[in-house]
């Protein structure tokens, strides 16, 4: 099922639509994809978020190859997100966003935000930030290999493949 709705975007007041979808994913649940694009300001809004309630889950997978780049990948809004190899945890917060995507996508995220460091950051930063986007070019080549772990307290988010490794996961042991 899809609606769109109008609505006020949040950034600038310009009326936008707002798209609420339901997908059924496979070996997983129903989940509900909000988003909203402002065609004035750019901004743009997207969330994931599971209809049913789940218990807390910890995934671990490691893409060892360019194949593997292709894995499909839920993230609600509740999960963080660790790359053990490039450093990178991502926090669930106020303005955290829940996606589908896949593991190229996730990489290509984090690649994203080291281009804003690129243009902001202080000399040690931007330094760490190329080194960054060169394990990143070594990873989507499909010469390096990275873990990918995500801890859901909610339990909606996913690695969908048959080498993920689900784990039972209590955010109180953190």
């Amino acid at each position: 099922m899809e609606q769109e709705l109008k609505g006020t975007c949040p950034a600038c007041g310009e009326e936008v639509d707002w798209t609420y979808k339901t997908e059924d994913i496979p070996y997983f649940s129903d989940i509900l994809i909000i988003t909203c694009s402002c065609p004035r300001c750019g901004y743009r809004f997207s969330d994931v978020q599971n209809i049913s309630t789940n218990e807390p889950v910890r995934y671990v997978y490691c893409a060892c190859s360019e194949d593997d780049l292709s894995t499909r990948v839920v993230r609600s809004s509740a999960a963080k997100i660790t790359i053990p190899e490039l450093g990178v945890e991502i926090d669930p917060g106020p303005a955290c966003e829940g996606f589908v995507s896949n593991i190229e996508g996730v990489i290509i995220r984090v690649d994203k935000i080291l281009d804003g460091i690129m243009i902001d950051g202080d000399d040690e930063q931007r330094r760490k930030a190329i080194a960054l986007k060169e394990k990143i070019t070594g990873i989507l080549s499909g010469k390096d290999s990275i873990t990918l772990i995500i801890e859901d307290p909610h339990g909606n988010s996913l690695i969908d493949s048959e080498k993920a490794q689900k784990e039972k996961y209590s955010p109180e042991s953190e």
